[in-house]
């Protein structure tokens, strides 16, 4: 599984699906788009007042300055047109463009309306409701205090029961909003376990004088691999953007829309594109591991990539993302005409195919064959799991065969010993 961020926009024209009362009037602008020509395909951007705001997975845009509220079409359409495309530095520091503006309709609401708060996070003991009586940008002050924020474990594999919830309704609400609060968190909660969603935080909601909730601001993040069964609620297209500041290389990309489309799970980040030490690792948790000791050995500096493939990917993913990875490792020679080290890390697979994998990465080496003896690529290799020692022998005579150094080992050696005997041999 691989939590995945979504835009506030796809998260509230979903969840428009689920709710009464709540109809989901929003819209998308992006690069090169004008809000006024998107009036044609939405008529209520001509008849009622705004809200726009940056729609790129980082929050406390009102802290930020980033919010235009109750404004109408042209007043919004200039506040975007004169954001988009600008670079912005947030109060956290983090630098980045501006691309994506959510717009919907503003909410009207007086001074005695209070703000609330829901989230729910998928955990692995059940699922975390999480709700407060004291929601928007401070919430966070108030989740020590028991009278103003409350967490309940509710039971994913059945049905909501709303006696799961109303002592923590009852306490936190007023009684004139229980009814309202109740159903709200009802069709939220069957939505977010519908919807193959990890976290849905709903920032604030607010239940208006009729007795209609209405969530205000969003964060969601979704399970990539529940796209099968979701693909009537997600449709074709959903997207999963970049963490805001976060520039891709065409590599990184790649493998991002590589792992869009396989169940397995294909990570790839470059630190250091001129680092001697690549490790394509097997696992998430392994991939960690190695990674500290290659930094505890001190070669952190060294450390080319982070990244990661898992669960059972098959040979052409393989294939295609090794070459990747070998692509970037191969480009130029250390400055210094040093070796440089791939790692095939892991731990003991439970059900990845070791040899269908390294088929794969045999496949891509000996593509780059060439380039990997002009850099002076050293291949350490530990691995375990089904049809390991096939895996082992095929990539030892691979390696033969294309005239590269290649050691390899199985369960019978510590996890981690090959790096120390990459790095720290004489």
């Amino acid at each position: 599984m691989a939590r995945k961020g979504i835009r506030e926009y796809d998260a509230k024209r979903m969840l428009a699906t689920a709710l009464t009362g709540y109809d989901g009037r929003v819209a998308l602008v992006g690069p090169g788009e004008d809000l006024r020509k998107k009036a044609e395909e939405y008529p209520w951007l001509k008849t009622e007042k705004l809200v726009a705001k940056p729609d790129q997975l980082f929050g406390k845009r009102g802290k930020n300055g980033l919010i235009c509220l109750n404004k109408g079409l042209e007043e919004t359409a200039a506040w975007i047109n004169e954001r988009m495309n600008k670079e912005v530095t947030l109060l956290s520091g983090v630098k980045g463009v501006l691309t994506h503006f959510i717009v919907e309709v503003f909410t009207p609401f007086d001074a005695d309306t209070r703000e609330y708060y829901l989230s729910l996070d998928l955990d692995v003991n059940g699922d975390i409701l999480r709700l407060s009586n004291s929601g928007g940008i401070d919430v966070e002050e108030y989740m020590g205090d028991e009278n103003k924020f409350v967490e309940v474990m509710l039971n994913g594999d059945k049905a909501f029961d709303p006696q799961d919830v109303d002592a923590a309704v009852k306490k936190l609400f007023p009684a004139n909003h229980h009814a309202s609060v109740h159903r709200f968190i009802k069709e939220t909660y069957s939505h977010f376990v519908a919807g193959g969603y990890t976290l849905l935080e709903i920032n604030p909601f607010v239940v208006l004088g009729d007795g209609r909730a209405q969530p205000l601001d969003m964060v969601a993040k979704v399970d990539d691999t529940a796209a099968f069964e979701t693909r009537k609620m997600w449709g074709d297209n959903l997207e999963f953007p970049a963490a805001f500041g976060e520039h891709l290389t065409p590599a990184e990309e790649f493998v991002r829309e590589l792992d869009s489309k396989t169940g397995a799970s294909l990570k790839l980040r470059i630190l250091n594109p001129k680092g001697r030490v690549w490790n394509m690792v097997a696992g998430g948790g392994a991939s960690v591991i190695y990674a500290d000791t290659v930094c505890d050995l001190g070669f952190a500096n060294e450390l080319a990539m982070y990244g990661e493939y898992s669960g059972n990917p098959d040979t052409n993913n393989t294939y295609l993302y090794a070459k990747t990875v070998l692509e970037q490792m191969t480009a130029e020679k250390d400055p210094q005409g040093r070796p440089k080290f791939l790692l095939l890390g892991g731990g003991i697979a439970n059900f990845t195919d070791v040899a269908k994998t390294f088929t794969g990465i045999i496949m891509a080496m000996q593509e780059l064959a060439e380039k990997m003896k002009e850099v002076d690529v050293r291949v350490f290799v530990r691995r375990a799991g089904p049809n390991y020692k096939e895996g082992l022998i095929k990539l030892k005579a691979a390696g033969q065969r294309l005239g590269i150094p290649i050691e390899v080992h199985g369960p019978e050696t510590h996890m981690t010993q090959i790096v120390a005997d990459a790095l720290l041999r004489k």
